[in-house]
């Protein structure tokens, strides 16, 4: 059950490891750059599908339009999916002086 297969290399035996593909970024990447999960991007970025492939693109700051998701899972069928808000916002409403269903735009706000 899970047993990792260990390489002896002189008196230290380590784990077995699969190289990288070589597709596969080294470094975290920036703004732009493919990715395949949120920890392949630089801090301040998230993967997020861009058309058909997902890139890195900016975390949502104070103010910026965000999705809200209505039901579990949605998140996967956007074409363009925007990254969620930064830590210390929530994606709520934007509050509007008018009518209170004028507007149906998200922003991230602080809690």
């Amino acid at each position: 059950h899970g047993a990792v297969e260990l390489e002896e290399t002189g008196t230290e035996a380590l784990p077995r490891r699969t190289p990288a593909p070589a597709w596969l970024p080294t470094a975290k990447g920036e703004e732009g750059d493919f990715c395949l999960r949120s920890s392949d991007c630089a801090a301040g970025l998230c993967c997020a599908r861009h058309f058909w492939s997902k890139i890195c693109k900016p975390v949502l700051r104070e103010g910026q339009v965000c999705t809200r998701q209505r039901r579990k899972g949605s998140h996967g069928l956007e074409i363009f999916q925007r990254c969620h808000c930064a830590e210390g916002l929530a994606c709520r409403l934007q509050r509007e002086h008018g009518p209170a269903d004028a507007s149906r735009l998200h922003t991230c706000q602080r809690h």
